[in-house]
């Protein structure tokens, strides 16, 4: 499966496309019916949806997502709903509705944590 796009150059203006991403999970979330995951390569971050209404089998799939797990994503561009966009990146507008999920290679869980948001007493 060969990406069609990169995570971090994906906008409004793709709304509609069908597009295939591959990187790192870089989180996930799990609200029920509809998990989340924040799809990272080297170019940004895209939030990634699986809807157990829309693909019960992609999101079943997506249930044994963890993080640094890489993967392969196909779905469509579409806005996020109202009130839920995230202005902090640049992909925030966004997200990818997943009709496709490859996990390329598992990942074992880090020692440490691999976020610059984290805050430690260690130097």
């Amino acid at each position: 499966m060969k990406r069609s796009h990169h995570c971090g150059e994906l906008s409004i203006d793709h709304v509609g496309q069908i597009v295939t991403l591959a990187g790192w999970v870089a989180s996930r979330r799990d609200h029920g019916g509809v998990r989340f995951i924040d799809l990272r390569d080297r170019y940004g971050l895209t939030q990634i949806v699986f809807d157990s209404e829309q693909q019960p089998t992609v999101h079943q799939l997506a249930d044994r997502l963890r993080n640094e797990y890489v993967v392969a994503i196909t779905g469509k561009v579409t806005l996020r709903p109202e009130g839920s966009a995230n202005p902090s990146i640049p992909t925030g507008a966004i997200e990818i509705r997943s009709t496709s999920l490859v996990i390329l290679n598992e990942a074992k869980p880090l020692p440490f944590a691999l976020d610059d948001t984290i805050t430690t007493t260690e130097t």
